[in-house]
Formats: C-alpha cells, structure tokens, sequence
C-alpha cells in the first residue's frame, strides 16, 4: 500500500536528516489525510490506492502549474522548489503507462464501447477512468482520446 510507502520513506527520510523530503512527505500525508476527512461518511470512497494516487496525481498537477507561473513570474527559485516537490511525489504514484501502452488502452476501449465521434468522448473517458486511473495521466489522456475520435 502506498500509505505503507509513505510512513516508511517519512521514517528513512528523517533518519537521514533529508528535511525537504521529510516536509514534501509531510504535505503528501496532510492531502490524504485531508481527503480521507472529506470522504468520511461517504458511500463513494474508492479503494485505498486509488485515492492516495489520486491525491498525488492532483498535487503533481499544482505544483506543474506553479512552477509554470513562477517561470513567467522570473522566480526559478522558487520554481526549482516546486520541482523538487515533484520528484518527491512522482516516487510514490504507480508506475505510468507509457504512451504506446495507453494508445493501446484508449483503441481498445474505443472498439468495446463503439464511440465514433467526440460526442462520445464522455463513455470512453468514464470506462478509461474506472480501468486505469492509476497509471494513466487523464489530462494528457483527454486529448489522447480526443484526438482519436475528432
């Protein structure tokens, strides 16, 4: 379990004194926690994995669009601090599809569910979505998708 992986790289990290990932892993922990919190009382929590991978994936996502900002903004320092976030992250998300592996995923959802046009690019996303949450980036695969039915 990735929650497993989390206190015990907390653990390492401390031991050898490496503040920014014990802080990074700190802030990983806090987003779970605070999601478990939300999810509480909820009939729609998903399976454990899902949900941290889920959280870690949209912190990627926010720390990508900072450092975006910070580069425009003339901050590389503060850009290069959101980037070492990211590693950090990246260490504990499932291992991604690589491009050939989800084109192979998005056709063969495509055949199952019969979409032809981008009107149903809502199904596929859905089935994509249930299937491979985990290992797939659903922003890049929207145009993936998109891209295949336009």
């Amino acid at each position: 379990m990735i929650r497993d992986d989390l206190k015990a790289a907390q653990i390492a990290a401390m031991k050898a004194g490496d503040k920014a990932r014990t802080a990074t892993i700190r802030l990983i922990q806090s987003a779970i926690k605070n999601r478990d919190i939300e999810l509480r009382g909820s009939d729609k929590a998903p399976e454990d994995d899902a949900l941290v991978t889920e959280v870690l994936q949209k912190m990627i996502k926010q720390r990508r669009e900072s450092i975006a900002m910070y580069e425009q903004g003339g901050r590389p320092e503060l850009a290069a601090a959101e980037a070492a976030e990211v590693a950090v992250i990246e260490d504990f998300l499932p291992r991604q599809m690589s491009e050939e592996e989800a084109n192979a995923a998005i056709d063969a959802i495509i055949a199952e569910t019969g979409a032809s046009s981008v009107k149903d690019m809502g199904r596929v996303m859905a089935v994509l979505k249930e299937r491979h949450a985990s290992e797939i980036d659903m922003a890049k695969a929207s145009g993936m998708v998109k891209a295949r039915l336009g």
